[in-house]
């Protein structure tokens, strides 16, 4: 799959670059697998804004998607390979053999008609699902547990993936793609391969529209603001606003926001880099 560059018959497409799409196979998903999803607007039950530049944008469905891949022991097929409006990577629509349909993430380089499978008989090939304590070391990886049982929370985004590295004990040693290392139990699943849609931090929108259909708002700087609204705000004329922070008044620029007593600290060997 590659990039598609338009001729600038118009202003937007001048700059526009986008994912040419010769990957996917279908454009309907499948109806049972779908639910509705309601937009909020960035505000909370209260009608609170508590989420701010969230809004609009083309209507959607969710994709249930099968991040826990428990389904252990029996052969799927990938049957399409579809766009989710819901993430920057594709989806796969697998039919297992007992008839049961599932969305899992597509892996990059997967094709219709590969045979997928999770759990303990699964192979070190592209779209299994694995168990640490079974994938060979070096091999890329995404859509990984960090309990097991909980379903896949690290590397889902477009063409991420994951290392394995090594075995400590009861851990596996993982290099994330933040270039974090950090020890995750033998006993969670990862999924064998990268994540698809490589191509996705290429794109250009071209557009302040495109941006709008995507259900994202402009962002209005702290400094334009007045010192009611925000801790840069206010001055004569156009101020500095003072050392860079946040609405809630957290100091931008380096300052550290992870808790020091935070658990899980003592499985990160080392920090991701910056």
């Amino acid at each position: 799959m590659g990039i598609k560059k338009f001729n600038p018959i118009t202003p937007g497409l001048r700059q526009k670059v986008s994912v040419d799409f010769s990957e996917l196979t279908t454009s309907r998903p499948e109806k049972s697998l779908t639910v509705g999803l309601d937009k909020s607007g960035g505000r909370n039950h209260t009608g609170k804004m508590t989420m701010r530049q969230i809004g609009g944008g083309a209507k959607r469905k969710y994709r249930i998607i099968d991040f826990k891949r428990d389904k252990e022991g029996i052969p799927g097929k990938i049957s399409t390979i579809e766009y989710d409006p819901n993430r920057t990577c594709f989806i796969a629509l697998v039919v297992y053999a007992d008839g049961e349909k599932r969305y899992i993430i597509a892996p990059d380089k997967v094709k219709v008609g590969d045979i997928v499978m999770a759990g303990e008989k699964a192979l070190p090939e592209l779209g299994h699902a694995m168990y640490f304590s079974a994938i060979p070391l070096g091999t890329d990886i995404h859509a990984i547990e960090m309990s097991p049982g909980k379903g896949a929370a690290l590397a889902r985004s477009a063409g991420t993936y994951a290392t394995m590295m090594g075995r400590e004990g009861k851990y596996a040693i993982v290099k994330l793609p933040s270039g974090e290392v950090r020890r995750i139990l033998l006993t969670c699943k990862a999924v064998i391969g990268r994540a698809s849609n490589p191509d996705h931090g290429q794109e250009v929108l071209g557009k302040a529209g495109k941006s709008r259909w995507l259900g994202k708002r402009s962002r209005v700087r702290g400094v334009a603001m007045n010192p009611v609204d925000h801790p840069m705000g206010g001055g004569e004329g156009r101020a500095s606003g003072g050392h860079p922070r946040s609405r809630t008044g957290i100091m931008a620029k380096g300052q550290k926001t992870r808790s020091v007593n935070k658990p899980s600290s003592k499985l990160i060997i080392s920090k991701r880099k910056k």
